[in-house]
């Protein structure tokens, strides 16, 4: 294939198969391996997916050794930072899966190899692609809002907890605080232009998912089903936060932000944020008078918000663009992840200090 990006998955599970499917549907990439610790496991990938051109490896190493533009990085959050790290070293750009890694440590050092290799590394939030997201950001950053100084984010699915890998604490390194709290956390974080986390208070639980009744992995159950926070950000802001994989509720609430001119209610489209925007509305004062304005939501047509996320990285490694979602920015959001599971794990507010990158 000429001219093609020759690209490799590291991982083969779920998120692998919609990573494959992505790429196979451009004309301009190629699936050169793929790479899962699982004996046979990558083997069974490439022939499932049907990639007959593609090479099965039992380690991500000797995938990194082949002549290669890119890799996704699709492995359980456990193995984000080294296989990310690896690549990067490596010569490879690399578009990595959401959560960015376990730990801020982690996240930090995986940015920094970026830095250093000079090549992208862009993490994997494709709700970023939803244009009613785009149009979040775009009022909030016009300053419609005056000066915003209260952000509560966040969802909940009632019965809506994950089994396998999601709820091993090896693996996946916590739970509904990373698997989809990271999501409605970069759709606050992203629409105020990602502040620095400076404390913050939080408490989780895991009473569904610990409690046969609610979850048929009961006994396996070791990481949290809910959480919430109170985060304290530079420039005087503070983030509301709560997530949720099940509750005896509908519903945590909106995303809301309130600003000192006016404020912006932001509904999903599903319980939590791991969707797209279901409505927006925008309180403010006309003529003296208090009023109620719905934004318009821009169609989304046959938009594939997933397939969006592969393709940029796809043109920004053809073309030399910077990484999309890029980690450095991305830092702050397992900054905040860290900090949640730490004040949860001791019982008191703790302070968020990022390195230098």
């Amino acid at each position: 294939m000429a001219d093609s990006v020759r690209i490799g998955i590291i991982g083969s599970g779920g998120i692998a198969g919609a990573h494959a499917g992505a790429y196979k549907r451009m004309s301009d990439v190629e699936i050169v391996a793929v790479a899962d610790v699982v004996p046979g496991k990558a083997a069974e990938f490439v022939q499932r997916h049907g990639l007959p051109a593609a090479r099965a490896f039992d380690d991500h190493r000797a995938l990194l050794e082949l002549d290669l533009d890119g890799v996704s990085v699709c492995t359980p959050n456990v193995a984000h930072h080294r296989t990310s790290v690896d690549a990067l070293r490596a010569g490879k750009h690399v578009l990595c899966e959401k959560p960015m890694a376990v730990t801020l440590e982690q996240a930090v050092e995986m940015a920094r190899a970026a830095k250093e290799s000079g090549k992208i590394l862009t993490i994997g939030f494709q709700p970023r692609y939803d244009p009613n997201m785009r149009m979040v950001r775009s009022v909030v950053q016009s300053g419609q809002l005056g000066r915003v100084y209260y952000v509560e984010t966040g969802g909940g699915r009632r019965r809506g907890a994950p089994g396998g890998t999601f709820i091993r604490k090896d693996l996946a390194g916590s739970g509904a605080i990373a698997d989809i709290g990271c999501y409605a956390l970069d759709m606050a974080l992203h629409a105020l232009d990602y502040p620095r986390p400076l404390t913050v208070s939080a408490y989780s639980s895991n009473y569904f998912g610990t409690n046969p009744k609610y979850h048929r992995e009961a006994d396996r159950f070791e990481v949290e089903d809910f959480g919430i926070a109170l985060v304290r950000l530079e420039g005087g802001a503070v983030l509301n936060f709560k997530v949720s994989w099940a509750m005896h509720m509908d519903s945590l609430g909106n995303t809301l932000f309130l600003g000192t001119d006016a404020g912006l209610k932001v509904l999903p489209s599903g319980g939590a944020w791991d969707g797209t925007v279901g409505g927006v509305t925008l309180y403010h004062d006309v003529l003296g008078m208090h009023t109620e304005s719905p934004l318009p939501l821009r169609p989304r047509g046959n938009l594939d918000i997933f397939y969006e996320k592969v393709r940029d990285f796809v043109v920004a490694v053809k073309e030399g663009r910077p990484a999309p979602i890029p980690g450095e920015t991305i830092v702050r959001n397992q900054a905040v992840i860290d900090g949640i599971l730490r004040s949860a794990a001791t019982g008191h507010e703790v302070d968020i200090d990022i390195p230098a990158i």
